[in-house]
């Protein structure tokens, strides 16, 4: 776990590999809370003897965006901003959902801080390249670039 508690800590480490989180479990129990809360209920995520069936991957997958949505909580497991004020999600760049996260699948997350640049009002944007990779798997899950805001 790393800890940046200056603006010079989050510079330091630009192009930097900040370390991976720990394994995580996807269980059908996620992917239908995720279908439940987000009204996606395509039976490739949700149904499991039609997708066990029908689909190209042999059994039912999270949904892409649930797999996005895991990020900040996994993230929380690499690096860590203390002393800020504020530390907001500004969006994503480059989002690529690479490979299909089978149910059953273990997933975790890679990062690394590209940039940290100071705009408008004194907050830093911060941009990390985050991979998320399938246990076992030769191509991850998905690719991002997570902008944050930083405001010491």
């Amino acid at each position: 776990m790393r800890t940046f508690t200056t603006p010079a800590d989050l510079d330091a480490a630009v192009g930097e590999e900040l370390g991976t989180s720990e394994w995580t479990l996807i269980t059908q129990e996620m992917v239908d809370h995720f279908a439940a809360a987000t009204g996606d209920h395509q039976w490739i995520h949700v149904d499991v003897d039609r997708a066990t069936r029908e689909s190209p991957f042999g059994g039912p997958i999270a949904h892409g965006y649930l797999s996005l949505a895991l990020l900040p909580a996994l993230a929380a497991q690499i690096y860590a901003v203390d002393g800020a004020k504020l530390v907001v999600n500004y969006g994503s760049n480059k989002v690529r959902f690479v490979n299909p996260v089978r149910v059953g699948a273990r997933v975790r997350l890679r990062s690394v801080f590209t940039s940290v640049e100071e705009v408008k009002g004194g907050a830093l944007q911060v941009s990390v390249s985050q991979t998320l990779e399938i246990e076992d798997a030769p191509k991850p899950a998905l690719v991002a670039e997570a902008i944050s805001r930083v405001l010491f």
